[in-house]
């Protein structure tokens, strides 16, 4: 019986590059959740405001007589108010049990125990909230905005507001940051998915309710630093160049929405690690 050369030899299989790795978290992520007819419905339905405001550029741009619903930078600062609701949503619904349910199953040490770094892992997670938020808030606002280029025959409006483009993308990016970062820190806190969608809720009603007993006491929109919600609609306005909805600094409001962000940068940092086994 022949005996084959056992020695060294080079590896000939190909390598996968370095820090690649979270495409994969990512897109089983998304898929997970596309495959949920639930989640899909509450997808079609979060377009509903894109549908209607798509008629309403219809009907402005073909029919004289409604000249007044016509389009102005404002309308699409709306758009991404009545959006937030769906971000909320589906903040809760995908983002609380991203790391938890990993945690519940000791799938975060399986994950770690391979040529995975938590910055990965971390990324991976946070892209398939990404996908879904900004399905919600950045596409529908571009594709209204291109809707009403065809709609009127005529690149004016776009001339006339080409703040726009950076507008909708700055605001629709730090909402979906802001969102992101902290339902994935909170969802790293525990093992259950529900304990964190009640925390997330809690947070950001509790912190509205305090504004709101502070404006009652004080008589003035100033404290609204203290609700994250109020803060980003605070900034958004600014973005938009339309005068801000309360007393507050915009500095101060931005200033808090980054600090929220590293604190939950933070928090990932340090919960999100691999455990040394030693034998």
């Amino acid at each position: 019986m022949p005996i084959h050369d056992q020695s060294y030899r080079r590896y000939g299989g190909t390598r996968a590059m370095p820090g690649r790795s979270w495409t994969v978290i990512a897109w089983a992520g998304v898929v997970t959740m596309v495959k949920k007819r639930i989640f899909l419905g509450l997808l079609l339905f979060a377009w509903l405001p894109f549908v209607a405001q798509a008629v309403r550029l219809y009907l402005s741009a073909n029919f004289a007589q409604l000249a007044m619903i016509a389009p102005t930078a404002e309308t699409f600062r709306e758009f991404l108010d009545y959006q937030n609701f769906f971000v909320f949503v589906i903040t809760v619904y995908v983002g609380a049990g991203l790391i938890a349910n990993d945690r519940r199953a000791n799938a975060l040490q399986i994950y770690l125990s391979k040529p995975l770094m938590p910055a990965e892992y971390i990324t991976g997670k946070l892209a398939v909230l990404f996908v879904f938020l900004i399905a919600v808030t950045l596409v529908p606002a571009f594709l209204l905005l291109l809707l009403q280029i065809l709609f009127a025959g005529s690149f004016a409006f776009a001339r006339k507001n080409l703040f726009l483009v950076p507008a909708i993308t700055v605001a629709s990016v730090l909402q979906v940051m802001l969102a992101s970062f902290t339902v994935l820190a909170l969802s790293s806190l525990s093992k259950s998915a529900r304990f964190v969608a009640i925390m997330y809720v809690g947070v950001l009603f509790f912190t509205k309710a305090i504004f709101g007993v502070l404006y009652a006491i004080t008589g003035s929109s100033g404290p609204s630093w203290v609700s994250p919600g109020d803060n980003l609609a605070q900034v958004v306005d600014v973005i938009f160049r339309l005068k801000p909805r309360y007393a507050t600094p915009w500095q101060v409001s931005l200033l808090v929405i980054v600090a929220l962000i590293a604190i939950s940068i933070s928090i990932l940092e340090r919960r999100v690690r691999g455990v040394e086994v030693v034998t």
